[in-house]
Parts: C-alpha cells; structure tokens; sequence
C-alpha cells in the first residue's frame, strides 16, 4: 500500500515528514505539473496587479468567462469557472443528482467522492492489463438505461492514454440514446498538441459536460482555476446560481484573462513535451525489471516487475517522490506513476530507478 494518506500527488509535506527533511529537498515526480513553471508573462502581471487583492473579484468573472469563450470559440453562456477543476466536478454532481453513475477505473480519485456525497449507486467499468489499460468498446455494453451519468478521463489519470476517437464518438452516441450525461473530463489534453477535444463537438451534444483545468499545464496549482462547459445555456445558468460567490480569487481570475493567449509558452511545452517525453520514455523502457506504459501527457504509469521493491519507499530515502498507484481500484502496490519533467531532474529519478532495480548507478 502507499506510504502516504493522500490520494493526490504533490503532498510534500507528508512525503518529507517521514524522512524528518524539510519539503523542499524531495523532488516531486507525484504531481503532474508543467516543469517549465508558471508562465513569465503571468508572474509580471500578478506583481503589477497586487492590489487586486484590496477589490472583491467580479462576482460574475466576466473578463475571465470572455477570455475562456474567446479561446474556444463558444459562447461565454456555456461556461461556468471554478477553483480548480475539483470545484467544477462537484458543481456538476451538485447540479446534476445523478442516482447510478459510471466511473472507470482505474481513475480520478475526485468523482468517486463528489458522487458519494449524493445518493447515488456508483458503477465501476474496469480497464484491463491485457488491454494495455486502453478503452475498449466493452463500454458500449455496459452501458445501460439503469444510468444516468458516465465519468471519463481524457487523456486517462493515471494511465495518459486517449481513448480511440470513434470509440469516443460511439460512446457519445450511446449516451444520448439512453439518456445518459456524459461527463468528458480533459484536465490534462492541452498537453496533446493539436488535440482539441470533444469541446467543437458540444453544439450538437447537449448532454456532455466537458471539465477543464489552467494549473497543470501553466503550473498554477496553487492558484486553483478550472471550468466546465456545456451548450445547454439554461443549464449552466442554474448551476451558476447555484455556485458560492467569489469561489475564485482575484489572481486566479487574472491568470485565466490572460495565460490563453501565450502561445510562445504553449510553443515551448509542445516542445518540451515531445522531446524530453521521448528520450524519457526510451530510458524508462531501457530499466530491467519495469513496465511503462505509453502515455500521451505529461505522466507515465509504471510497473515494477521485481518482487519484493516498494519502488515509492526506495526513491523516496533518495529524496524523490513518485505517485504510488496502490489506492488506485483496479490497480495494486506493483504500479506507480511519475510525471515528465525538464531533462536533468528525469535524469535523477533515471538514476535512483537504476540503483533501486539493479544495484548500479546509470551510464552516463
């Protein structure tokens, strides 16, 4: 099982607490964050702007909905922000009190939770190691009128894998069919350059909901900004009402205004992503006794194929943590997940994976 009580990464604290060190000397592979940190362009405007702190923030975050439908191409009416995509998750379920949902697992630890504070049955569609843990069209049957809300990951957490598109497009369909609404969470799909998810698509499929997030790829975790989005404009207009005021800060608000519109950083993570991905990707696979699988984000899911290895536990006396997959359902203690990060931090996980499977320190 994972050594930490958190089902998230980024818990330093917790992870640094059991080593007796101070948080920032662990090096964190468990949360998947842009390494290359938040955009310069937001830092200078959040400094320029620290008085914003001294105004309450427009209740109805106007700039912010515009800039979002700008991006997108969509009516403003559509969208609804949120602190965080969590937020937004647990506004839709709020809203929504659905009484048998899917969920597949592997996945989020957020929608399992958000359900279970309604009364809803919760159904579970289970990936499959011979699948490579990729969406099969096995879904379609499980799919029934006993339902009326299906969750889905894309690209999946923690697995990285979009599902086949026309897979996608039937499961849609289906979902309409049977009156299902279908929840299209793309947290991290800004990451897949080119791909622009399901979000063209909404005009002519009014019963999904897409969610978004702005803290992982433009490194802004704390900052807390994410949003959902939906061509029924009565129904995001009722789920708006229903939302607590000001649930986001004046610097989250400022960061959504304007962080869409850096394309050179948007250039340089594509960037980034593509070549360090790959040549992190070849040493991963290179390690004996490890499993990767090919994941299309900024994460990987692993697993260690050594007996006897609590992979989380040996890198983290190395002053690395990663993401144990062990609370995971559908997963067990053999599997992990590690973000990509900038080349020379991979490096050092590349080398604490080397010394731990194999006793040897990596050629350089």
């Amino acid at each position: 099982m994972s050594l930490l009580k958190s089902a998230h990464g980024g818990n330093t604290r917790e992870a640094a607490a059991l080593l007796g060190i101070p948080p920032e000397q662990l090096l964190d592979f468990s949360a998947n964050i842009n390494p290359l940190g938040m955009p310069a362009s937001l830092k200078r405007a959040l400094i320029d702007n620290l008085d914003c702190a001294e105004r309450y923030p427009d209740v109805e975050y106007a700039h912010l909905h515009a800039a979002l439908a700008e991006h997108h191409h969509i009516p403003s009416s559509w969208i609804l922000a949120g602190n965080g995509e969590t937020e937004s998750i647990f506004t839709l379920v709020n809203s929504l009190k659905p009484r048998n949902a899917m969920i597949v697992i592997p996945g989020f630890a957020e929608y399992r939770r958000a359900l279970q504070w309604g009364e809803c049955a919760i159904h579970e569609f289970a990936l499959r190691e011979e699948d490579g843990w990729q969406l099969t069209n096995a879904i379609l049957d499980a799919l029934t009128p006993q339902l009326d809300c299906l969750f889905l990951c894309t690209p999946n957490n923690p697995t990285g894998l979009l599902p086949d598109n026309h897979l996608l497009q039937e499961i849609a369909k289906r979902c309409e069919t049977l009156g299902i609404a279908l929840i299209l969470d793309e947290a991290f799909i800004d990451f897949i350059a080119g791909e622009q998810g399901f979000i063209p698509l909404l005009q002519a499929n009014p019963h999904i909901w897409v969610l978004r997030s702005l803290t992982k790829f433009y490194a802004i975790p704390g900052l807390r900004l994410g949003y959902l989005i939906n061509s029924n404009e009565q129904a995001v207009a009722h789920m708006r009402s229903r939302q607590m005021p000001w649930s986001i800060n004046a610097f989250a608000a400022l960061a959504g205004e304007m962080i869409l519109r850096d394309s050179a950083y948007q250039q340089a993570t594509w960037k980034w992503l593509e070549q360090e991905g790959k040549r992190f990707d070849q040493q991963l696979k290179n390690q004996p006794g490890l499993t990767v699988y090919p994941g299309l984000a900024n994460y990987r899911l692993l697993r260690c194929d050594r007996a006897g290895i609590d992979l989380q536990r040996s890198l983290l006396e190395q002053h690395i943590l990663i993401r144990s997959c062990a609370n995971y359902p559908g997963l067990d203690a053999r599997y992990y997940r590690v973000a990509v990060r900038g080349e020379e931090e991979n490096n050092r996980l590349l080398a604490a994976l080397s010394l731990t499977l194999n006793g040897t320190a990596l050629a350089d």
